[in-house]
């Protein structure tokens, strides 16, 4: 049986690696054995964090929203629920942008959440 020489496979893979930990710093930009353990953190950490980026700006754009509809007399609950039973499909991005970059628009909007909100 002939020999195999493995060299351009184990070469292809490393730089596959290397490739991934380009701009680390240390041994784990040039070493296989820190890089790949060090890419693989990475990607773990990369797929969590997409996750965690969802949540965040969710976070921010309510903070905007109840920041934008407290200088009208409500809070950002009462402003969502006003909205719902007004039968507003919008989601919260759309609404914070619309806060931040076109404050008369956003304006009609709370007007509609609090004509459907009860009297308190």
């Amino acid at each position: 049986m002939a020999r195999v020489k493995r060299g351009v496979t184990a070469h292809a893979k490393h730089k596959k690696v290397f490739s991934a930990a380009k701009g680390f710093y240390g041994r784990r930009k040039n070493t296989i054995r820190t890089a790949k353990a060090a890419v693989d953190h990475s990607q773990q950490y990369a797929y969590r964090d997409r996750k965690n980026r969802k949540r965040t700006f969710r976070a921010l754009w309510i903070q905007r929203l109840n920041a934008a509809v407290r200088e009208y007399g409500l809070n950002y609950s009462r402003f969502i629920d006003g909205l719902g039973k007004a039968g507003v499909e919008i989601d919260r991005k759309v609404l914070s942008e619309l806060a931040i970059h076109e404050p008369e628009a956003f304006k009609g909007y709370i007007e509609k959440a609090k004509a459907a909100l009860p009297a308190a």
